[in-house]
């Protein structure tokens, strides 16, 4: 059975009158971690777009996902996560809705 029976709260060596909240440190923009989601999810809209790889686009998406997950400082990285969504949604409407690319031309 347990060792430990109603009389223990009396030996506890806690004080609590002495215990208080824990207030989070006040952190200034320019000291957060780098946002790495958001940095992936533009290059990889970016590349969705330049070079029109369908997988990068959605990579993108689910970067930009991520990085809207765990945002800190809402105006810095909202506007990274607006800019790589719009890469990512730019490059998906271009391989999909747009004009086909060339084949190449085998010489006969």
């Amino acid at each position: 059975m347990s060792s430990h029976n109603n009389t223990s709260s009396a030996n506890d060596p806690r004080q609590p009158s002495a215990a208080r909240r824990y207030v989070a440190p006040l952190v200034s923009p320019q000291d957060l971690p780098v946002d790495y989601a958001g940095f992936i999810a533009v290059v990889f809209g970016v590349a969705g777009v330049m070079f029109r790889y369908k997988l990068c686009s959605w990579l993108a998406i689910i970067f930009c996902a991520q990085s809207l997950a765990n945002m800190r400082n809402m105006e810095n990285d909202l506007k990274q996560i607006s800019m790589a969504s719009m890469f990512a949604i730019m490059g998906l409407v271009t391989n999909y809705l747009g004009p086909a690319r060339p084949s190449p031309q085998t010489k006969s």
